[in-house]
């Protein structure tokens, strides 16, 4: 156990303040939720049926969409963009190891298996973080969408208004709003992690470039 948390600590670690930060949203948004019902003199809900409103599915998935979504973008973007002296940018005026072929290493005992089976495959494998980060921002976008849809219509209730659908909830300003709002702040924060790391320095972090690199280093 002593190995396994010393070469995964520090996915162990982000999953456990995932856990702990959603189990939190949850119960805050429980309580405020309770709040807003009260005011509208309607009787609370469970913290289980909290969990499948409207009100907590699209609060999760509207910060998940976003985040896939900065992910996503920022995988493809480097592909074809540079910046110098940003540690993970790849080198303007040089060949990267990410561009290699992979079929130059199917021989090589300790490539994944789909370097040896080649083909469609491989070719799949090769795309295959971009591919995965773009499927779960769509999945995350949908089911923002279908929470969305579920808090409005639970509102329309309150005020005896009639329901909407997914379709109508797509052309609502306040579901753009609430998306919005969240992929700006994480484009601007990959943005100002990208240019900060160039100029500025964390020493012990794979993130930072070494402390004694020129300003002009590119990549690792």
């Amino acid at each position: 156990m002593r190995r396994f948390l010393r070469d995964n600590g520090l996915s162990v670690a982000l999953f456990i303040l995932f856990a702990v930060s959603l189990i939190g949203q949850a119960l805050t948004g429980w309580r405020a939720h309770a709040e807003e019902l009260r005011l509208h003199e309607l009787p609370t809900i469970g913290f289980l049926d909290y969990l499948g409103s409207g009100h907590f599915i699209s609060a999760v998935f509207e910060n998940w969409e976003s985040e896939f979504l900065q992910m996503a973008a920022y995988v493809v973007l480097t592909i074809f963009l540079f910046q110098k002296g940003a540690s993970e940018s790849k080198k303007p005026d040089e060949s990267n190891p990410e561009d290699e072929s992979p079929s130059a290493h199917r021989s090589d005992p300790d490539a994944p298996w789909p370097v040896h089976r080649g083909g469609l495959l491989l070719k799949l494998y090769s795309h295959s973080l971009s591919i995965a980060l773009v499927t779960l921002f769509l999945v995350s976008f949908f089911l923002h969408l279908a929470g969305s849809t579920r808090r409005m219509n639970e509102e329309a209730l309150w005020h005896g208004q009639p329901p909407q659908s997914m379709a109508e909830t797509l052309t609502n300003a306040e579901f753009w709003y609430e998306s919005f709002q969240n992929w700006q702040s994480e484009f601007l924060s990959i943005g100002v992690l990208l240019v900060l790391g160039i100029y500025l320095r964390q020493r012990g972090s794979s993130e930072s470039k070494p402390v004694a690199a020129p300003h002009a280093a590119t990549g690792h």
